[in-house]
This record gives structure tokens, sequence and C-alpha cells, in this order.
């Protein structure tokens, strides 16, 4: 599995449950580990400090509270008992994940996943130019939106090309 090298506390644990939540989803596990490395370093503590989105998958307040949870419970949460809750966001769009990039759309702005690549990310309560600034890294092309193709190009960024590789294989 890639970068289980990155798992700090109980990596034997979180690895034999990762591959059963890999299998009770039907995502494959690199896809969920890579969206994981992406949005915390697989770090189960990491907390952002302008949203409050914590954990794993940077769970924001909201998310946590229709996942049953909060943020301040997934925090005193191990990494293993973390995992419970990425499970369980996973779960209503596990048939809809057919990528990685799908994997990461899901967390980062799941009304996206089955738009075209030029799709601009924005919702009726949040405007694409609060978006791109708010996320001005994956901005590329700096027009103040973030498209779908952006989102993909950053959420390949930063792996080494071997990584990328196995990541976009499994796109095919």
């Amino acid at each position: 599995m890639i970068l289980a090298t990155y798992v700090s506390e109980n990596r034997q644990l979180f690895i034999k449950k990762m591959e059963q939540i890999s299998y009770d989803l039907g995502i494959p596990a690199d896809w969920i580990m890579a969206v994981m490395y992406k949005e915390s370093r697989l770090d189960h503590r990491a907390v952002n400090r302008f949203t409050g989105a914590t954990g794993l998958i940077q769970f924001m307040p909201t998310t946590a509270s229709g996942l049953g949870t909060s943020t301040q419970a997934l925090r005193s949460m191990s990494n293993i008992a973390q995992l419970d809750y990425v499970k369980k966001y996973y779960w209503p769009l596990r048939y809809r994940v057919k990528s990685y990039t799908d994997a990461y759309l899901a967390v980062f702005f799941p009304a996206a996943m089955a738009k075209s690549e030029n799709f601009v990310l924005r919702t009726s309560h949040l405007a694409a130019d609060t978006l791109a600034r708010q996320n001005k890294v994956i901005d590329y092309n700096h027009d103040h939106e973030l498209t779908k193709a952006e989102v993909q190009r950053w959420a390949l960024s930063g792996f080494t090309s071997g990584i990328q590789e196995i990541l976009k294989k499994k796109e095919e």
C-alpha cells in the first residue's frame, strides 16, 4: 500500500483496517491513502486553523456533525478510530468513485465528481472566486476560478512520479 510509511502511529493496524475499508467500499486503498496524504499528510490530529477542518480527510465541522460526531471528538480519536468516519464519509459515494480524482473530489468538492474537466467549482452559497482565494495553490492559471482539471492536477502534485503512475494507471 502506497504511503503507508507516513502512518506514524499504529501502522500495522492502520494498514489492516484500511485494507478492510477499501474492500467494503470497493475503492482502492491507494486512492484513499493518497487523499488522506494530500489532506493531512496522514496526520489524524491535523487541524486547518482557518476552517476548523480536522483529521485524516479534513472533516469540516458540518460534515463531522452530519456523520454523528464533532471535529473536537475527531481530534481526540486515534488514527484507527478516525478511519471509521472516513469509511462512513465515503459510504454514500462509493459507487461514484471511479478514479483517484473522484476519490479526491469526494472530499474536496463532491459536486464536481461527474462533471467535465472544464467545470468551475462553485455553489449557490460559495462563489468561484472565494473558493479560489481559499485554495490559491490550486488556481494554476490565476484566473480566480478552480476547475475540475486544476483540482485533478493538484491531487496528483507532490507525489513521486512512481506514485503518480500508480494513481493514474488505476484511472484508466
